[in-house]
């Protein structure tokens, strides 16, 4: 069996491993790997796509790996990368989104066999653990002590942390043992703000089954840009993997215009290309760095592995609209994607001059006849050079939009 470590240290994707000698030895033959993602909304984003896709890495390399989506640990709140105490969902809100995060996962992840991959609900257990239970079996192996050491816990001593957020830590070791002793789990995998949670797994099954008990636990870096900031934001907020959240285009169009050294970076995170594949495109990207040849090849394989080849190449068409100029096919809904953060409300009829004034083409009458006569003026794709038209709804395409260019870049959008 291939030993996928080496994959994962080329792509950058681990920067924890409790013993990576041992990860390393686990892993040459079948293991069974899980992942805990947390329902504290309806979507999840491309920051947890790194996570699916390192699951789906130990998929391919033959292992079995198990989805945990937290429907119980997600009532009471991760205190992980929170400077304060976290809003507790209803039952109804936690029971939805749990319930939409599967559903996410069963997109990228094989369930065709139960040997290969599965989504679990850690409710299914947690939910019947009494307290009395909780406390016996499992909070006696925790001292006060140990769990005030792990950052997790010791970052939030000055602002305050509630017993509630405290005990999320021996909720998530449970997890890891209850997963070792139902399916035979070995390894745990999680972003590196989840180091302290992972660690009280091992913690936990050591003290429960012996020193020598098979268990190990990794963790991902946080992707974050070449200037340093958080990955994953864009002006409209975060990058979610629901399609009604962030469109394939919006997805494309944050990945076309990362930064050379992001793309590049990137190509490894985040796409399933070969080592030459990408060494290929780093060195074809370097050799024409005008052609951005890495963000196009980075932008289309997240959105093909997202949401699938037919949206990618939509959203490649798309994106090529506005540099042909070719916007005659263009569907409404892709109108209002691509340029209707610039629309403004025409009046039922106007002159061409007023029309290039009103939607800021040009700052005067005068200006504005000036690009007219130079032919640098395009109404929904045609060039126009009357000056004197009018023009009406009957002009508009899809019904009600005058999509203006002037000259090769600048954009306008009319709305009757």
């Amino acid at each position: 069996m291939q030993n996928i470590v080496d994959d994962l240290n080329y792509r950058g994707l681990i920067e924890q491993y409790s013993n990576e000698e041992n990860v390393r030895k686990l892993l040459s033959t079948k293991q069974t790997i899980y992942c805990g993602f947390d329902p504290s909304a309806a979507s999840m984003h491309v920051g947890n796509y790194v996570m699916i896709s390192i699951l789906k890495r130990l998929q391919n390399a033959g292992h079995k790996i198990i989805a945990l989506v937290g429907g119980a640990t997600g009532m009471i709140g991760d205190p992980s990368g929170k400077s304060k105490e976290r809003n507790l969902q209803s039952m109804e809100v936690l029971k939805a989104n749990t319930e939409s995060i599967k559903n996410q996962l069963e997109r990228f992840i094989d369930l065709s066999d139960p040997e290969k991959g599965m989504i679990v609900n850690n409710y299914d257990w947690l939910g019947k653990l009494s307290m009395l239970d909780f406390l016996r079996e499992y909070g006696k192996f925790f001292s006060v002590n140990y769990m005030l050491s792990k950052e997790i816990v010791s970052s939030r001593l000055e602002a305050g942390i509630s017993f509630t957020e405290f005990s999320y830590q021996i909720l998530q070791s449970v997890d890891f043992y209850h997963l070792r002793k139902t399916e035979g789990a070995t390894i745990q995998i999680g972003g590196n703000d989840q180091w302290g949670n992972l660690t009280s797994g091992l913690e936990l099954i050591r003290k429960l089954d012996g020193d020598e008990a098979e268990a190990e636990v990794m963790t991902a870096h946080l992707i974050t840009r070449a200037d340093g900031k958080k990955f994953g934001k864009s002006e409209q907020g975060a990058l979610f993997l629901d399609r009604n959240l962030t469109s394939p285009y919006q997805l494309y169009q944050y990945f076309i215009n990362t930064t050379d050294e992001d793309a590049v970076k990137y190509l490894k995170v985040f796409t399933f290309l070969s080592h030459d594949e990408i060494e290929d495109v780093i060195r074809e990207h370097l050799a024409n760095l005008g052609m951005r040849v890495a963000q196009k090849k980075l932008a289309y394989e997240v959105v093909k592995d997202i949401h699938g080849k037919d949206a990618a190449d939509e959203a490649v068409n798309m994106s090529s609209v506005l540099f042909t100029g070719a916007v005659q096919n263009l569907t409404a809904s892709q109108i209002e994607e691509i340029l209707g953060s610039l629309k403004t409300k025409l009046p039922a009829e106007i002159n061409l001059v007023d029309l290039l004034v009103l939607l800021g083409a040009a700052k005067s009458k005068t200006e504005a006849r000036t690009f007219i006569s130079q032919n640098s003026v395009s109404i929904n794709g045609e060039k126009v050079t009357d000056a004197m038209k009018n023009y009406t709804i009957a002009d508009a395409m899809a019904g009600k939009y005058l999509i203006v260019r002037r000259g090769k870049k600048n954009y306008y959008l009319g709305e009757f």
